[in-house]
Formats: structure tokens, C-alpha cells, sequence
């Protein structure tokens, strides 16, 4: 392989790493309803991955720029997913079943998440349930708190998405009383 070669190879390689992690961020993106900075994001993988793609398909006389591609397609996978949970976008919705409801839900309310208390009744006799809207980074953060209060607490994270926007749009429309 010549000194050529090589460069290409390794250009091949960093422009997928570039698009497929773009590629990555940008889908979840889209999932959370992020329109602009989807479509900022497409513009950029769009330009990088047909730059790619036409160094390989004019060089098939090189079987290892094909390989590159490979590999900088798995790398920019692995590299999106990490930078997108690094990055923690979006809100998640934290239900919380505990036996230690009072105690649990002064801390955390303390610690200042925003709580919605449930009391419920199960065979095994009362419980709360905690619903904390949470930034995804949160998320960690919050079930550390919960389980140094109650080790035995249910955790349940759900990711918030469009219905959020929906609800407060329909909210905001509403016309006022009085």
C-alpha cells in the first residue's frame, strides 16, 4: 500500500465516521421532533457521505477503500450513539413506585425536582407513586437520590416527546375563563 493509498484510506474512513455520526444524531433528532437542526445536520452528512462514496465507487481498483468504508461506517455508529447520550437531548417523564413516599418525595423535592403524587393500593398494602419530568441527563442523577432513600423503589423513565409540545399547544389555545 502506498503512501496514496493510505491517505485515501484514512480520509474514507474519518468522512464515515463524520456522516454515519451525524447520520446518528440527526435521526434522533427527528425522533424529538428537532426540525432545523435536523435538516442542518442532513445538509452536512448529505455533502461528507457523497464525497465518500465517490472516492470508493471511482477507485474499485483499490478492494481496501471499500474496507475503509466499512470501517468508518461502524466507527461513526459507535460514535454517534455516544456523543447523543453524552449530549442527553430531550425530557423524560420519571415514575416512581415506592413504599416510602413522604420520605422520598421530600427529598427530591428539596433537591428541586417538580413532583405529581400518586397514592395507590396494591395487595401488599400503600403505595406512592412519583411522576418528576426530568432533562435526560437527569436521569442518572435522579435515581441515585431515589434509591439512597429507597433501595426497594420501582424506576420507571419514559422519554417525552411530540405529546409534550401537543399538550401545551392545546393548553395555550384554550380560551381563558372569567
Amino acid at each position: 500500500m502506498n503512501i496514496t493509498v493510505f491517505i485515501t484510506f484514512c480520509l474514507i474512513v474519518l468522512a464515515r465516521i463524520t456522516d454515519v455520526t451525524l447520520d446518528t444524531i440527526r435521526t434522533v433528532a427527528i425522533v424529538q421532533g428537532r426540525r432545523n437542526f435536523a435538516a442542518v445536520l442532513g445538509f452536512f452528512e448529505a455533502v461528507v457521505y457523497i464525497c465518500a462514496v465517490a472516492k470508493v465507487l471511482l477507485n474499485m481498483n483499490h478492494p481496501v477503500y471499500a474496507f475503509a468504508y466499512g470501517l468508518g461506517y461502524a466507527s461513526g455508529t459507535f460514535l454517534g450513539i455516544t456523543i447523543e447520550q453524552h449530549l442527553a437531548f430531550g425530557d423524560q417523564l420519571a415514575t416512581l413506585v415506592t413504599r416510602k413516599g413522604v420520605e422520598l418525595s421530600r427529598v427530591l423535592r428539596v433537591a428541586g425536582y417538580r413532583l405529581a403524587e400518586v397514592k395507590a393500593h396494591s395487595p401488599d398494602g400503600d403505595l406512592t407513586i412519583l411522576y418528576a419530568e426530568i432533562r435526560r441527563r437527569q436521569a442518572k442523577n435522579l435515581i441515585q437520590e431515589v434509591l439512597a432513600v429507597d433501595d426497594d423503589c420501582f424506576c420507571i423513565i419514559n422519554n417525552v416527546n411530540v405529546a409534550q409540545s401537543i399538550a401545551r399547544r392545546s393548553l395555550s389555545r384554550r380560551p381563558q375563563k372569567g
